[in-house]
């Protein structure tokens, strides 16, 4: 089934009043990317349109954890609200390739049972985070790739669109620029820092207890020959254990493959005692830093403590604590 932009709200998750009173403690954080995020490249209208979007996010995630639902369909609603503004590099603002189209990834990951789901490199899903969610849920697999991926969500009944629907003339012209780079350098697009950054993510504690981790992303812009980056893959991208924390990651998707950001951070927790703080920070800002590897994390453990730190300008960011309090910020 083609569907058309307005349409792409038909598959969102319903919103819940916030009026529901809560008897356990939850919360959520949610990322919009890290990277050379400043004050003197973001006007503060564009600023104010980031953190408006940010807001509208988080609250519709924290609608469905005051009503008692599972931690899975906050990330879910928190997330394809971000992946239906072309603001975002995840769906409809989704990154070109090299090749003039948008290939997509997603991954979401349940803290009770270690249960997760992933698509890569899909081109005609409307919601990958979404598909992501059919994969945990509806199949033996936890990741599904181009063509099968989007049989697979087909199948479930998810909204298929064309792969134009993601076209804008923002990224558009980020890809032009991007060739341009890669011609006059005669390198790949690794080397330069302006083109490797923009996922989304949502991490929540939910009122049975559950951390709950998803990652949404268009990739990097100019990328070839089906690179993958680190938001599809468990572990790297996303992670999320009820006995330490859950994590979503933005960055430099080599490094945090190759340094297992997500999981590593989950580990510290519950291998070497360390707080969520001190697991995020050493990871982010030391770890990744010595390497090179730039970019940031949310997470958050079963106490509902949160952490974000990022080593890059900025990283667009938001949550609400277990104390209600709201936080939405761009910059350091």
């Amino acid at each position: 089934m083609l569907v058309t932009p307005w349409m792409l709200h038909a598959n969102l998750v319903q919103d819940t009043p916030l009026s529901t009173v809560s008897t356990n403690p939850i919360a959520i954080a949610l990322h919009g990317g890290a990277g050379t995020i400043t004050k003197a490249n973001l006007s503060e209208q564009q600023a104010q349109q980031y953190r408006a979007k940010l807001e509208e996010a988080l609250l519709a995630g924290y609608a469905q954890l005051k009503a008692g639902k599972d931690g899975q369909y906050a990330v879910i609603s928190a997330i394809q609200i971000l992946e239906q503004s072309p603001l975002f590099n995840a769906g409809i603002g989704a990154v070109y390739t090299y090749a003039g189209d948008h290939e997509l990834d997603a991954s979401i990951m349940h803290g009770a049972e270690r249960l997760a789901g992933a698509v890569s490199g899909v081109k005609t899903i409307a919601s990958p985070i979404a598909a992501a969610q059919a994969v945990m849920n509806h199949s033996v697999h936890v990741m599904l790739s181009g063509s099968g991926a989007e049989e697979f969500a087909q199948e479930q009944g998810l909204a298929q669109v064309d792969n134009h629907i993601f076209d804008t003339e923002r990224r558009l012209k980020s890809l032009q620029k991007a060739k341009r780079a890669i011609a006059d350098s005669q390198t790949e697009l690794l080397e330069f820092q302006d083109y490797k950054f923009g996922t989304v993510g949502a991490v929540v504690l939910d009122q049975q207890g559950n951390v709950v981790a998803g990652t949404s992303t268009g990739g990097m812009t100019a990328k070839r020959y089906g690179r993958i980056g680190d938001s599809p893959i468990i572990g790297a991208g996303t992670f999320a254990d009820n006995d330490s924390c859950a994590v979503s990651a933005t960055g430099h998707g080599e490094y945090f493959i190759r340094y297992q950001v997500a999981a590593d951070i989950c580990a510290r927790m519950a291998y070497q005692g360390l707080t969520l703080q001190a697991a995020a920070d050493k990871v982010v800002n030391e770890v990744l830093v010595e390497a090179d590897g730039s970019g940031g994390v949310i997470a958050i453990d079963t106490a509902g403590n949160i952490a974000m730190p990022f080593n890059t300008e900025g990283m667009y960011r938001a949550s609400i604590d277990i104390h209600g309090k709201m936080s939405v910020a761009i910059y350091r």
